[in-house]
């Protein structure tokens, strides 16, 4: 029993200190930048306003996720209708859920070409 808490512990403070070398590097980084005077632009160079803003592109992965799922099961379900085994139907339900997010993506690309 001491050995789950051991482990759990391990995870917890491994994430932790992930985060903390993150934000604690970057904020160096940035006061580092900022003493020799650097412009404060490159904190924010990643960000561009032409594109798509981030629920868009959430809802319409979200959505496709779910259409793939439904469809994988649907598909599934005939396909163990017609004789086959039950670990084919799970197989076609994650099929289609990555083709989902597949598309997903392709259409969040082109989103992001439109809009530039």
């Amino acid at each position: 029993m001491g050995g789950e808490v051991i482990i759990i512990a391990l995870i917890f403070g491994a994430i932790f200190g992930v985060f903390y070398l993150y934000f604690s590097t970057r904020n160096k980084e940035r006061l580092a930048l900022i003493e020799k005077g650097a412009d404060a632009s490159i904190f924010v160079k990643g960000k561009q306003d032409k594109t798509a803003p981030i629920w868009k592109i959430l809802i319409l992965n979200l959505s496709l996720l779910i259409i793939g799922v439904g469809l994988g099961i649907a598909i599934g379900s005939l396909f163990v209708r017609m004789g086959l085994d039950e670990e084919v139907a799970i197989g076609t339900t994650f099929i289609t859920a990555g083709t989902g997010l597949l598309i997903g993506f392709f259409i969040t690309k082109k989103m992001d070409k439109e809009e530039d």
